[in-house]
């Protein structure tokens, strides 16, 4: 079970590919619009106030734009469309297709909402790898909360300690702990541990090495 966006999607692809218009800061307002995406996650899950993942997506990226003093329209809306259609990370289509090869079901599990993540999923070539893609709107909550996580287990019909979870974001490696996973922490960045995931968790440094921890 996948993560999409930040483990099989790469979230910083769309800034990339209008890097030219935004100028040479183009990084910092990726990353600005990333960490106010999930902020309004959180916040809205907390507060009881749900929108979907296409809705705070759009939120958060004019917050981005806002706090760079991009004001372009045309930009917002191209760089809106260009996260429809994120690039997959390079190691993400090989280790599905080992995966699949090994006779395990892959799955995304996602705070994606379903137009959203079939777009997504569609363009970055790794649809006829996955064996379901899962969203959050089933529920109306985001992750890290239980019923999220819950979903994956429903769908398969198994207990949360048979499902593997591959998250590139601490956070939701932790959640799907925390519900009883096992988990992997694919760690891109070499940032610090969190979470005690040293302890809970498998921590790779990119997918590639995955499919030797579940044969």
């Amino acid at each position: 079970m996948f993560d999409a966006y930040g483990t099989l999607l790469d979230v910083h692809s769309a800034m990339a590919a209008h890097s030219a218009r935004l100028g040479p800061n183009w990084q910092a307002v990726s990353v600005d619009w990333r960490a106010r995406q999930l902020e309004y996650t959180w916040v809205r899950s907390l507060a009881g106030r749900h929108a979907d993942f296409a809705a705070v997506t759009r939120a958060s990226l004019d917050w981005a734009l806002a706090r760079h003093g991009i004001a372009d329209a045309a930009l917002a809306r191209d760089l809106e469309d260009a996260y429809r259609r994120l690039s997959a990370y390079p190691d993400a289509v090989a280790t599905l297709f080992r995966l699949r090869q090994l006779g395990l079901p892959c799955a995304i599990l996602s705070n994606g909402e379903p137009a959203m993540l079939d777009a997504a999923v569609a363009a970055a070539g790794l649809a006829e790898r996955l064996d379901a893609v899962l969203s959050i709107e089933s529920v109306g909550i985001y992750k890290p909360d239980p019923r999220v996580y819950a979903l994956a287990a429903s769908h398969f019909a198994t207990t949360p300690g048979r499902i593997a979870f591959v998250s590139s974001n601490a956070w939701d490696a932790f959640g799907a702990r925390a519900f009883g996973c096992r988990v992997f922490w694919i760690n891109r960045a070499g940032a610090p541990v969190e979470y005690g995931l040293d302890r809970d968790a498998t921590i790779l440094p990119d997918l590639a090495a995955l499919p030797d921890h579940l044969t």
